[in-house]
């Protein structure tokens, strides 16, 4: 069905406003009754969809190629009446604006319409009297049912909510240039990064703005570029006075965006943008050649971020499950994908099997070895031995039976591996964090490593512990030649590869999973380690950037750890071997030199035709 909308929606939230007038004032306030409370804020919510059904109920439209306003109708049908008034405009007569390649350009007349749009809201809003007007585009997925009482409790004129995206984009400038357009500043890394928390004066904010028409200076307000020009040219000599932008009539791009945050900062009304909430998401423009199947692939990444933040994702309505994107799941072109979780950790269990769910992945659960079911008649009764003189590099201590059991685990998934004589495997393990794109950049990568003429294993996830050379594996883009690390968080094993870690009989010279791989191919520092294993042949490599990071890291909030925080061999906390409980190596963020998550990040960014990200 392809239509278009223009919905206007009006409506009250309860807040509680706070007055410190002294005591009396509150004594007073007690004589009031409770059913005569104060009558609450009226807010009109605008919200522009098009083409969001893969998005929808939760955004707003003009020109479609898919059934979004079908989605929109059912969705009306259902909350209409939670508003005080709803008005609906849809119009299924146009498919694309004049001189519009594809659904994510932006000519002329896309601009004009968007502006057309707003400008109508705005007037109609005033209108009906609002108190507020919250204008919310399409790609924004709030997350917080507080957003608009926290936004209108602090009672500025213009203010928006931070937003995440799957890379540094956000719905805020910190700083423009001499030509109207983005300049990325350290102020927004900060606000972006929740370095800092709090209500912060910027330079724009989009996508998601509460205006207070209250507020004497909302007169000014625009997106019209005509209606600002003429503004400035009735004021000018004044607001010449409010820095180098204001100085000259308006002459910069017909943007609404840019146009309203012009006719804001030019009217000496502050914009905010606040970040002391986790109010939710935003998809990043997309450039003029994308698909709105590359549109899908972010919503994908979004809700990869909501799990990983909040461990739950907001359930579709029943009325509406029809109309959820269909992920089909199938194993990356491998032959299998394991989970490896305990027992009880069913929280993880939970929580990755929701992400393979989004991501589309077909994952066997592996119960874990639980090294607090092991002690030392079990690992006598499996003929474990350990490597002589072993003891962890930085905190001096033996093995904790979390460790025994974590290599176990692996242990096993190799034996079975080759039991079942399976080509290619991915072992995942359960504190883990996908990065945007998993499944498209995985396939790429195993690609890769098939066209060379053998490998073993592909690190998708490692912690880089020396700043040693690893030149990229000829022939990839994506590939290159490991060196010391550690984590086992996630990692392509073939046939082959798992046979040379069985024969190399681990279990006689037992160490922890993550020293035991880099010996194996032949990268450990520790060489009295390594010459226990004369055969150290793994061919190893890793995904650059990197797939897979921790969920947790030390000090986060929710940080365990199963294989470090258990029993040592000798009975002992692992904890009275960690002196003022200083964070384990093993679990702590990266020195910056060891970093590449920014370089995986930056990977992601798109460039688009309305920001400069």
């Amino acid at each position: 069905m392809i239509k278009a909308a223009y919905i206007l929606l009006l409506f009250g939230i309860f807040y509680q406003v706070n007055l410190n007038f002294g005591d009396s004032l509150e004594d007073m306030k007690q004589l009031l009754p409770n059913d005569l409370f104060e009558i609450p804020s009226s807010i009109m919510v605008v919200i522009l969809v098009r083409n969001k059904a893969h998005v929808l109920p939760m955004i707003r439209s003009d020109h479609n190629f898919d059934n979004s306003i079908e989605v929109l109708e059912a969705w009306l049908q259902v909350v209409q009446s939670e508003y005080h008034s709803v008005n609906v405009e849809f119009d299924n007569t146009k498919h694309r604006h004049e001189n519009e390649s594809s659904p994510f350009d932006w000519p002329r007349t896309r601009f004009e319409h968007v502006i057309k749009l707003k400008e109508e809201a705005l007037k109609y809003a005033q209108k009906i009297w609002a108190d507020y007007i919250f204008y919310l585009d399409a790609d924004v997925l709030l997350t917080s049912p507080a957003t608009l009482r926290n936004l209108v409790n602090l009672k500025l004129p213009l203010v928006a909510p931070m937003l995440l995206s799957e890379s540094l984009y956000s719905n805020f400038w910190c700083g423009m240039s001499s030509t109207y357009y983005y300049i990325r500043t350290d102020d927004y890394i900060k606000i972006y990064n929740v370095k800092e928390e709090g209500i912060f004066k910027v330079m724009m904010i989009h996508s998601a703005v509460l205006v207070d028409l209250n507020y004497r200076g909302a007169q000014y307000l625009t997106f019209d570029r005509e209606q600002f020009r003429r503004q400035q040219k009735i004021d000018l000599h004044w607001s010449s006075t409010l820095g180098p932008l204001c100085r000259r009539p308006y002459e910069g791009p017909l943007d609404d965006i840019i146009v309203f945050a012009m006719s804001a900062n030019c009217s000496k009304i502050p914009l905010f943008v606040t970040n002391e909430l986790p109010f939710g998401y935003i998809l990043q423009p997309l450039d003029s050649s994308d698909s709105l199947s590359q549109d899908l692939k972010q919503l994908i990444n979004i809700k990869t971020n909501m799990i990983h933040d909040f461990e739950e994702i907001k359930e579709v309505d029943d009325y509406l499950k029809k109309y959820e994107p269909r992920v089909l799941k199938d194993k990356m072109s491998l032959d299998h994908i394991y989970l490896i979780n305990l027992e009880r950790r069913p929280e993880r269990r939970k929580k990755m099997l929701k992400l393979f769910d989004i991501l589309g992945l077909e994952v066997e659960y592996f119960p874990a070895i639980d090294g607090k079911k092991l002690d030392h008649n079990k690992i006598q009764e499996m003929n474990i031995k350990f490597m002589p003189g072993y003891e962890d590099p930085y905190h001096h201590r033996p093995m904790t039976m979390g460790e025994i059991g974590c290599f176990l685990s692996h242990f096993y998934i190799w034996q079975n591996v080759v039991e079942k004589k399976l080509d290619e495997v991915l072992i995942l393990e359960d504190d883990i964090r996908f990065e945007p794109y998993f499944k498209e950049n995985a396939e790429k990568i195993i690609k890769q490593a098939r066209s060379l003429k053998e490998y073993d294993l592909i690190y998708f996830g490692r912690k880089r512990l020396k700043d040693e050379s690893e030149p990229p594996v000829k022939g990839t883009d994506n590939l290159l030649h490991v060196g010391y690390s550690y984590w086992t968080l996630g990692y392509v094993l073939t046939l082959k590869g798992a046979k040379k870690l069985i024969d190399a009989q681990p279990l006689q010279n037992l160490l922890p999973v993550d020293e035991f791989l880099p010996i194996m191919f032949d990268r450990h520092p520790v060489k009295n380690w390594s010459s226990v294993y004369p055969k150290r042949d793994l061919i190893a490599y890793s995904s650059t950037p990197l797939l897979l990071y921790p969920s947790h890291y030390t000090g986060d909030v929710g940080y365990i750890s199963d294989t470090e925080d258990s029993v040592l061999l000798n009975n002992e906390p692992s904890s009275n071997y960690t002196q003022f409980n200083q964070a384990q190596l093993k679990s702590d963020r990266e020195l910056d030199f060891m970093q590449i998550k920014h370089e995986s990040s930056q990977s992601h960014v798109k460039s688009s035709s309305k920001d400069e990200l």
